[in-house]
């Protein structure tokens, strides 16, 4: 898949008149319809006036290449944080609600249960040694106080998530180090849920956290890998079609 002509069909071509003469000229061309101006996302020419004009350093900053895939890696990422996010924030109201009617869900849950079990039985599952029904019987034994702590925990973890998806999505160097930060501080705890017991969601949620502390570390150049943030910004704009072709005047020159 071409990353940047797809970006292009989304969002337009991101065509740039730069004040520099010798730049300029490489920049644009005379054709049968008119001026046409290069991409500086897809290196195409565009026939039409420039998106924007001024001096090369004010230019865009538009990725390129692998840092364009990176982005589309940070965005994937970014709408999987929104959908935690929304889950937890589900899961609060839930705990909120039965704090509220602890008693009538109480009774509701003892009077459904007997009419579950046959039905259970045949399909293999004990429901008396189901952990799911044991956890819901000992939510009902937690205090109005209890609940309240819980929700409120849910809340700020989906908070800290909306925060990681923001910032994530927009592709923001502080973004990048809150998701590090905030996805190590929850692996101990996944981690230890799962030596109490194996399924696939839990080991696919912290095979997802452990790839993305891992692939932002090592891609984004965190906390000084692989040469740090300088070695980021100067990956950067090595990746700018300005960049290269104010190289090639150079050496034409």
């Amino acid at each position: 898949m071409d990353f940047a002509l797809r970006s292009c069909s989304w969002h337009g071509h991101e065509t740039y008149a730069p004040d520099e003469p010798e730049l300029r000229d490489r920049l644009h061309v005379e054709t049968a319809v008119g001026q046409a101006w290069r991409c500086l996302r897809c290196g195409n020419f565009v026939p039409g006036a420039p998106r924007a004009s001024g001096p090369a350093d004010a230019a865009p900053e538009v990725p390129r290449g692998r840092l364009l895939r990176d982005r589309l890696i940070m965005r994937l990422l970014a709408t999987e944080r929104m959908f935690r996010a929304l889950g937890l924030v589900l899961l609060a109201i839930g705990v909120l609600k039965l704090r509220s009617s602890k008693g009538r869900v109480e009774d509701a849950f003892e009077n459904e249960l007997p009419l579950i079990r046959p039905l259970a039985r045949q399909l293999g599952w004990n429901i008396d040694d189901s952990k799911l029904v044991h956890h819901i019987e000992q939510a009902f034994s937690l205090s109005a106080t209890t609940l309240t702590w819980i929700a409120v925990g849910l809340l700020v973890y989906a908070g800290l998530q909306v925060i990681e998806a923001v910032g994530l999505w927009m592709v923001k160097r502080w973004g990048e180090y809150f998701a590090v930060v905030a996805t190590s501080l929850f692996l101990p705890l996944e981690i230890y849920e799962l030596t109490e017991k194996i399924t696939w969601l839990r080991a696919g949620l912290l095979l997802v956290n452990v790839a993305a502390v891992v692939w932002l570390i090592w891609s984004k150049r965190l906390f000084g890998v692989r040469g740090g943030g300088a070695a980021y910004h100067a990956e950067h704009s090595e990746e700018s079609l300005l960049t290269v072709e104010r190289a090639a005047v150079k050496q034409a020159s």
